[in-house]
């Protein structure tokens, strides 16, 4: 019945939420990102964020957050999505390959002081990884969200960082996702700009 899904769907949110709150590594890691963040926005860097179909829109999402507004009024903080320019995006992928539409970009724009915010549910999206490569080559830090899934040991190999969240099942994947992408946001802006700003509502 549909009642029964909609209340098994809920359960598996709740022990989601519980396995991420519970998992220490993964909590030390994502307090490492936010300090990260920090970090860069403080030394005049930008965010990077990549993804592929439903990571796609997590990337645009977590980039508008910050460029605009999380929880209160304050100045924008540099951010963008490269998934969204799609002349860059189909003059890639036909001149190189699908494989390349995120590395070629880093290229372009990563610089040192950046972070490259990279998602694949999967870990094996051959241009997240690309992506991360030409990130280290580039000496830009790299923060990466994935599941528990072996074949994700490659792609969590080629980041500073790497949140992996504790399932293996893509829909859950991205709901950790989402959560953890709203702490970093959330606790970012509270750090940089709640004494300023927090009563501008």
């Amino acid at each position: 019945m549909i009642s029964n899904f909609i209340e098994n769907s809920l359960n598996q949110s709740y022990l989601l939420i519980d396995s991420i709150r519970k998992d220490l590594i993964l909590i030390d890691n994502l307090n490492q990102s936010i300090n990260s963040v920090i970090k860069c926005f403080n030394n005049n860097g930008k965010l990077m964020f990549a993804g592929n179909g439903g990571s796609a829109a997590d990337a645009q999402h977590m980039s508008a957050e910050f460029v605009s507004r999380f929880n209160f009024n304050r100045p924008g903080l540099p951010s963008i999505a490269l998934t969204t320019d799609t002349s860059a995006l189909t003059a890639i992928g036909n001149d190189y390959g699908f494989e390349y539409i995120f590395s070629r970009q880093i290229e372009a724009v990563g610089m040192k002081n950046d972070i490259l915010i990279a998602y694949s549910t999967s870990g094996t999206s051959p241009n997240i990884l690309n992506a991360l490569h030409t990130a280290n080559q580039r000496e830009i830090f790299s923060i990466g969200l994935t599941g528990t899934k072996e074949e994700s040991e490659t792609m969590a190999s080629l980041c500073n960082i790497c949140l992996r969240i504790p399932h293996k099942i893509t829909a859950n994947i991205q709901e950790g996702h989402l959560i953890l992408g709203h702490i970093l946001c959330g606790a970012v802006e509270d750090e940089i700009f709640a004494r300023e700003f927090k009563n501008d509502k």
